[in-house]
């Protein structure tokens, strides 16, 4: 306590000096706290713009392939398009290019699942069975039936037989529809069913409208089963039936693959014009019933062919109720 009037003096002026002095320190220690927030949010967001730019660069290099499955697919690939479906490892990796240790574990992996079959004596590998169980899973779900299940129904009916649609797959015509006849006794096959290109009627009907290099490449082949074995096949023949059908749109099996059923085929097109499958019948149909059935099985091919895009004019000829003559004379 100030006892004198000068110390009283003394101790105002010394009280109003701290009081001040303070003040200005709190408010130069909460400017100092802003300060320090600021430059923390500051930094934050300069980093946050780093960490964006990286981001971006990472995600401009990702391409989202695996590459042990980009190569496992290529040699699966590779495998179904070599003529003879078996390769050996050197020759594999060589199409794929990559190194052997490389593809020798891939097509150990694949062998595991069935994907690949090797050949203990030849050493080499071929498309295993694994794979069919998939391709029928996916012919299943797909809804074939829906789009050509009126055609079909419509093909059955007006010719008591079984209706069929198969698509290409390579050399191979895979049934993936079917409409059997209202009949006590018929001839059908399973949805999944695999046809040879060089087989029957269906194989001819293909043929026929194969752009001329695809079809000679295939009536070279040394065994073709067009007529039933390869042994019965008469070439001559064969080049009239496919002059024939490319004129008249339709081919026919007259009981040669299995004796006493008839198929009659004709070949369909999609919204580009291209090929990609067949419509036949199979019955036991007598001889006598081809001309009409014939008839009746072009004219459907061409309404199923028209619901899928294909320009009709374009595709099939007005000759003789036909098909255009598209140059595939043998």
């Amino acid at each position: 306590m100030c006892r004198s009037a000068s110390t009283r003096r003394l101790c105002l002026i010394s009280n109003k000096v701290n009081h001040i002095t303070f003040g200005v320190q709190r408010k130069t220690e909460t400017e100092g706290t802003i300060s320090s927030r600021e430059g923390l949010e500051r930094g934050t967001e300069t980093e946050g713009v780093g960490l964006e730019k990286k981001e971006e660069k990472s995600k401009s290099s990702y391409t989202g392939v695996v590459p042990a499955v980009d190569q496992a697919s290529r040699i699966l690939i590779c495998l179904a398009r070599n003529p003879s479906f078996k390769m050996n490892l050197t020759d594999i990796c060589r199409s794929v290019a990559i190194h052997k240790s490389k593809g020798y574990s891939i097509l150990k992996t694949l062998q595991r699942y069935g994907f690949v079959h090797k050949d203990a004596l030849g050493k080499t590998y071929s498309l295993g069975f694994g794979l069919i169980s998939l391709s029928r899973k996916v012919l299943e779900r797909l809804d074939y039936e829906s789009i050509a299940g009126p055609h079909l129904k419509k093909l059955a009916d007006q010719t008591h037989s079984t209706a069929l649609l198969g698509i290409i797959d390579d050399m191979n015509v895979f049934v993936v529809a079917k409409q059997e006849a209202d009949q006590a006794i018929g001839v059908t096959t399973r949805i999944g069913h695999r046809f040879s290109i060089s087989h029957g009627a269906h194989g001819k009907a293909i043929v026929s409208f194969l752009p001329k290099h695809d079809q000679e490449r295939i009536l070279q082949q040394g065994r073709l089963f067009f007529h039933g074995t390869a042994e019965k096949l008469d070439r001559k023949r064969l080049k009239d039936e496919i002059r024939q059908c490319s004129q008249k749109g339709y081919a026919v099996d007259i009981g040669e693959l299995n004796p006493g059923i008839n198929v009659i085929a004709s070949p369909l097109f999609d919204s580009q014009g291209s090929l990609f499958g067949s419509l036949f019948i199979m019955g036991t149909f007598s001889e006598s019933r081809i001309p009409e059935y014939s008839s009746i099985v072009v004219n459907v091919a061409k309404q199923f062919s028209a619901t899928l895009g294909a320009d009709i004019s374009q595709t099939y000829g007005a000759k003789n109720s036909g098909f255009k003559d598209r140059g595939s004379k043998c």
